[in-house]
Parts: structure tokens; C-alpha cells; sequence
């Protein structure tokens, strides 16, 4: 998720507006229909452009706990989600059921063609009262790793993917000073009983989106919500990362970074361990832009730490115009999304360049996709994406993944499941999956390891 999701679907709720979706115009069909042979075929297209991708890149697609495995009910969002009035368009409620579902799931995934899950674990499951550590949870979590060994998947982890536990939001948070100490707790206790079974992890799943929401001057209604969410669980206080003062999460997040990466160093087994970071492509407009201001600090103290890391995650979704102090709205005539994104694939090459030069240390697209109806766009969005990959990968930059964002179509945080991502569409009522043709484009290139 991108912070100018959380702006677009917090207008939204407030509003009761309906989505905004910038459908493909009816000439645009015409040009795409007769742009000649490349274009009707994404995957000649890819492949008069680009060669194969490096032995033993990773291929995958991404979840979140929270987003797709449903009834989370002992975590800090479950708690916001229903308040009322809330900045939610609605409650996650059983989600996509991912969590007794996951077996199916990975199997599903691994016959698209794809070597990689990406997912997270839930702390909130894990440790849903402070000091008590679930055993049951934590091997629920060791049956998923095991299926994804079993289908010849490389399970990626991400430790904390924006929920944390309602006890730990009744202490104040990431704003605790007491929280990385805890956090470092909860990552040795995860890595004691699943390391010898993860292939990649991450700690954190783009901790630098509050340090984005501030420098977006964007207007939060923190205090209302914090304080009914406070009463809801019988707190004098409740910390929220979406809510919370930008720079005491910061600081507090970057040390439990360290702290945890050094606990799942401690073992069992042996795997790298990255930070996620979201990054836009920032395109300077105008000669007095901010766009150097902003990369200091919205992702600046982020790469120095995956500098210290052994790897960066790069999350990237669209471009962002940069004027004096914030984000300029989208261009007038450019295709939007259905968060309101610009249609801009082509971000990724940049954003990988970026983190490349200032972190030093391998890449991984962990996020990148798009919210959309209509799937031949998605297919359109992944073969430029990849292009742009392969361009980097041609200028010795070293990228060693592409995972995609996201396996099936889920609750997208605030604009609950209206937004489709998915590579694979879910029937809510029956919990079907259905794959996209997206899904059999990229699965087909994954399984070749190029096209």
C-alpha cells in the first residue's frame, strides 16, 4: 500500500463518494488493438525487448495476515476498523479466509509457475497478550512454511506488515520507547521456532509510509480516533502507526529494525534479512521542487538502515510530481488507477536505480501491481514493469526478484475490497479463487525464467 491510497479512500469514507475509476476510453482499445503483432502479444512484446532473467531470480506474489486471512480480531486495525465513525470503508471480517485456506492457496500459486511466496506472519496471533506466545499460532505459521517447501516455493516473511497487538497499541505503540525491546522479543521468539524454515525475511513492511503521510501535509483525524479506540479497548492511549507522531516512529521503528534483524540472526537456520521500503518514482516539477527534501527524509533514514541489512525491498507503485512542499495531484490526461494512481509502470526502473545506489546492497521488487477492473491492463502494467527490470538488470544493477502485489484480491486497508489487485479475482461468498489471465502471463514468464 502507498500512502496516497490512505489519502485517496480516507476521502472517501468521509465522504461516501463513490470510487473513482478512470476506465479506458473506447479509442484507447481501438490503439491498442491495432498497434501491430508486439502489442496484442504482451509476451512478444516483452521478449523483442529484454533477455533472460539472472539463474535463481525470484518469482513470486505477496499477502498480508491481516489483509487476507481474516478475523484478526486481537490486532490494533480489527479495534480501529470498528470504530464509528472510522476511517475504514468497511471491516475485514473473514477476508479472504487465507487462514485456513493457505494450503490451496500456495498450491494454486505454485502451479501458475511461481518459486515465491511472500507473506507475513501476525504478531497478533502470535502474542495476543503481552508476554503469553501462542504455540499453536506459531505452528499454524510453520504449517504454512512447510506447504510452501512442499509445492518448491521459497517462503519470503515480513514480521510486522503495519497491524501490531491491541495490547501493544494500549502501551502507546511504535511511539512506546519500551517498543523495540518488544518487538526484538516477539522476532527471536518467531525465528526460534520457524528460522529453519524461511528462505528470506523482512522485518517490516514499509515502515517510512508515516514519515510520507507527514511530508504529504495530508490531515489525519488522529485524535478523535485515537482516543474512542483508547476507551474501546479500556486504555488511556492508543498508538497507531498510521496516526502516530511521524518522527517517534521513526526512530523507535528503525532500532526495533536492527534489534529484530539481529534476533532472527540468532537461528535456526541461515537466511537473508531486508527492510521494505515504499518508494514512488519522485519526478522533480518545477524549478523549486522539494523532491531531494523529500527522498532525505521520507526514505533517507530507511536505506541507511537496509544499508545495514542484506538486502532492500522495494515497494513501488506509480510516480509521484514533486512541487515546493508536497505532491502535486495527477497530471490532467493520464490513465488513473483505482485508488487514483497514475498509470505509470515504467516507476519501478527508477525506484530500483534509487534504492540500488543509496542502500548498496541487492534489491528485491517485493511490491508492484496495480488496482484495476480490467486485467488486460494488469497485463500491460507487469510487461513494462519487467522491461524497466530488465533495464537495470542490463546495467549490472543487482535485482534478484519480482514479486508481485498481490495474489488474490483483499482488504486493501482503508478502501476496504473494493480496489482489485489481485492476480487472482475472490468470490466473497464462496471464497473461490479464480485466476486472472495476468496471473497465467506472469506465471508463464516466471516458469521460464524469462519469455
Amino acid at each position: 500500500m502507498e500512502p496516497s491510497e490512505l489519502e485517496h479512500s480516507t476521502t472517501l469514507a468521509a465522504s461516501g463518494a463513490p470510487s473513482q475509476v478512470s476506465p479506458l476510453r473506447r479509442r484507447d482499445f481501438l490503439a491498442l488493438a491495432t498497434a501491430g503483432a508486439a502489442a496484442a502479444s504482451p509476451r512478444a512484446a516483452l521478449a523483442a525487448e529484454s533477455s533472460p532473467f539472472p539463474k535463481g531470480f525470484l518469482w513470486g506474489a505477496a499477502t498480508a495476515a491481516h489483509q487476507v486471512e481474516g478475523n484478526n480480531i486481537n490486532s490494533d486495525l480489527w479495534v480501529l476498523e470498528h470504530l464509528k465513525p472510522t476511517i475504514f470503508a468497511e471491516p475485514s471480517g473473514d477476508a479472504c479466509d487465507h487462514y485456513h485456506r493457505y494450503a490451496d492457496d500456495i498450491k494454486m500459486l505454485a502451479g501458475l509457475g511461481f518459486n515465491t511466496y511472500r507473506f507475513s506472519i501476525e504478531w497478533a496471533r502470535i502474542e495476543p497478550e503481552q508476554g503469553f506466545f501462542s504455540n499453536a499460532e506459531l505452528d499454524h505459521y510453520r504449517r504454512v512454511l512447510a506447504a510452501c517447501h512442499e509445492n518448491k516455493v521459497q517462503p519470503m516473511v515480513t514480521l510486522s506488515h503495519f497491524t501490531v497487538p491491541r495490547w501493544f497499541a494500549a502501551l502507546g505503540g511504535w511511539e512506546s520507547d519500551g517498543s523495540a525491546d518488544l518487538f526484538a522479543r516477539y522476532a527471536e521468539r518467531a525465528a526460534k521456532h520457524l528460522g529453519d524454515l524461511v528462505s528470506y525475511a523482512t522485518t517490516f513492511n514499509e515502515p517510512n509510509v508515516p514519515m510520507l503521510i507527514a511530508w504529504m501535509n495530508f490531515d489525519m483525524p488522529a485524535g478523535p480516533m485515537l482516543e474512542r479506540a483508547a476507551h474501546a479497548i479500556g486504555s488511556d492511549r492508543f498508538g497507531s502507526f498510521f496516526l502516530g507522531n511521524h518522527e517517534k516512529l521513526r526512530d523507535h521503528m528503525i532500532a526495533a529494525h536492527h534489534r529484530g534483524l539481529a534476533s532472527m540472526k540468532s537461528g535456526p537456520g541461515k537466511y537473508p534479512v531486508g527492510v521494505n521500503i515504499a518508494i514512488s518514482d519522485d519526478q522533480a516539477a518545477g524549478p523549486d521542487s522539494g523532491r531531494d527534501r523529500k527522498r532525505e527524509e521520507v526514505y533517507g533514514p530507511w536505506l541507511k538502515a537496509a544499508s545495514a541489512s542484506d538486502f532492500v525491498g522495494v515497494q513501488t507503485y506509480t510516480r509521484a510530481r514533486v512541487g515546493k512542499s508536497k505532491d502535486l495531484p495527477p497530471e490532467p490526461g493520464v490513465e488513473l488507477t483505482q485508488v487514483g494512481w497514475e498509470f505509470w509502470p515504467e516507476a519501478l526502473g527508477e525506484t530500483i536505480r534509487y534504492a540500488a545506489a543509496q542502500a548498496k546492497v541487492p534489491v528485491y521488487v517485493t511490491e508492484n501491481g496495480i488496482a484495476t477492473e480490467d486485467d488486460s491492463r494488469r497485463v500491460e502494467y507487469i510487461r513494462r514493469a519487467l522491461a524497466a527490470v530488465q533495464k537495470c538488470l542490463a546495467d549490472k544493477i543487482d535485482v534478484r526478484g519480482y514479486i508481485h502485489w498481490t495474489l488474490m484480491d483483499n482488504f486493501e486497508w482503508m478502501s476496504g475490497f473494493r480496489p482489485k489487485f489481485g492476480l487472482m479475482a475472490v468470490n466473497r461468498s464462496t471464497q473461490e479463487r479464480l485466476p486472472r489471465p495476468s496471473a497465467r502471463f506472469l506465471g508463464d514468464i516466471a516458469r521460464r525464467n524469462g519469455v
